[in-house]
């Protein structure tokens, strides 16, 4: 499925019957990385499951900053009408949404955090993301991957794993320096967590 979203190609998934829940993808990836869990949610909610800028189907627009992929999620909503959703995400897909939270708190109903932070990038952090930068620039995607796989994945993950987890990234080298940009720069909203009213579920995996 696609929609127009802050004037841009949106690709998504719009799966199931319920309450709208609104799913954001890690970085790398793309909308794929959510397709052994919608099979269980989908009996259970609405689920929209969208490439986010430049991911996937969708249409980059680069530069961009966490806080314009938040206002593209408000913008999924506009487009099919609905006043509210639960809104949640992996890594930087939890980033967007407590952005979401931030900027639309009226129209967030839940919050799902997982694997995720509030915190910024560190001046180490940061230095790394530009690092990142200049290898996608220099190398490719594919050579930024096999760098990040040991961060992305747990050490005990088996070559199948590994292998999905290429796939899943290999985006272009557009979109994964957008990406990366975005990340680096985002804000600090540690001040803003006790302004958040919904419900909310923070999931950590055991070897993150």
């Amino acid at each position: 499925m696609e929609l127009i979203v802050s004037r841009r190609k949106m690709a998504l998934d719009d799966l199931g019957a319920g309450p709208p829940v609104v799913l954001l993808h890690a970085f790398p990836f793309d909308r794929r990385s959510w397709a052994r869990v919608t099979p269980q949610l989908a009996p259970h909610a609405r689920l929209l499951v969208p490439d986010l800028r430049g991911f996937g189907a969708s249409e980059a627009g680069a530069p961009y900053s966490i806080a314009d992929l938040a206002d593209d999620v408000a913008g999924l909503l506009d487009a099919l009408s609905l006043e509210r959703a639960t809104v949640g995400g992996i890594s930087m897909g939890g980033y967007v949404s407590l952005a979401f939270a931030a900027r639309h708190p009226t129209r967030l109903a839940k919050l799902l955090l997982i694997d995720t932070k509030a915190a910024p990038d560190t001046p180490e952090a940061v230095a790394a993301r530009g690092e990142a930068i200049a290898i996608v620039r220099a190398h490719g995607v594919d050579a930024y991957l096999e760098r990040q796989l040991p961060k992305l994945l747990s050490a005990h993950a088996d070559e199948a794993t590994r292998a999905e987890a290429r796939e899943l990234g290999r985006q272009t080298p557009s979109a994964v320096v957008a990406g990366l940009e975005a990340l680096r720069d985002r804000p600090d909203r540690r001040p803003e967590l006790p302004s958040i009213t919904a419900p909310t579920l923070v999931v950590v995996g055991a070897l993150d």
